[in-house]
């Protein structure tokens, strides 16, 4: 055996490194299909404070709230991504003056920016839902030099009112999840006690951690 090894090192090497690339290239395939499924079917809200003073952080969750509570009150289908972007998209210089009159009333100056667009996200848990980390499309909201800490949730399908406490993500909000995505990448988010999903979603964070 010690013999056929060396006599044919150079040919177990090169099928080695092969098998490795095979392995390398499925994972990379895998982990790309999968978040940018599951980032089709989200948009986050992200939230970045001023700095990182008390005052700044109580600011940013003021915010927080005015534009969250604008956008429940208005009367649009939460149960389409492509409804609230667009609703949002529509109503920036709402949420611009929302904003902007919450920073004044609390006696700052600071400007804020309203942007719509792709952003990077870490992994993020909600309640009993985890997603990703990955480019996502989201509602970002800048206030003042925007250095300080952020805040961030999900606007579709609808996790900003979790109760955390709970632990549970609302069924409504879970079957959104689960008629846009298939079923092995809505468990690879959703089931925390199966140990082979659980190694993929490393796996799909890993990979994309490389690619960014």
């Amino acid at each position: 055996m010690l013999n056929f090894i060396k006599q044919n090192f150079k040919k177990i090497f090169i099928l080695l490194f092969l098998l490795f690339m095979l392995i390398l290239v499925s994972s990379i395939n895998y982990a790309t299909i999968t978040i940018n499924n599951i980032s089709d079917n989200v948009f986050r809200l992200h939230i970045i404070a001023n700095s990182d003073s008390d005052k700044d952080q109580e600011l940013k969750y003021k915010v927080r709230d005015s534009i969250l509570e604008y956008i429940n009150n208005s009367d649009i289908d939460t149960n389409k991504k492509s409804d609230i972007m667009l609703f949002v998209q529509n109503n920036k210089s709402d949420l611009y003056d929302i904003a902007k009159k919450v920073i004044l009333e609390n006696g700052f100056d600071y400007d804020v920016s309203i942007s719509i667009g792709k952003f990077n996200f870490p992994t993020k848990t909600y309640a009993d839902i985890s997603l990703p980390a990955g480019t996502y499309d989201a509602l970002r909201v800048e206030i003042g030099n925007a250095n300080g800490q952020n805040w961030w949730c999900v606007m579709f399908p609808p996790l900003c009112f979790i109760d955390t406490t709970t632990g549970i993500v609302p069924e409504e909000s879970k079957e959104l999840l689960e008629n846009n995505l298939d079923y092995e990448e809505y468990k690879l988010i959703s089931d925390t006690s199966n140990s082979e999903l659980q190694v993929k979603f490393k796996i799909v964070e890993f990979i994309n951690s490389l690619i960014d």
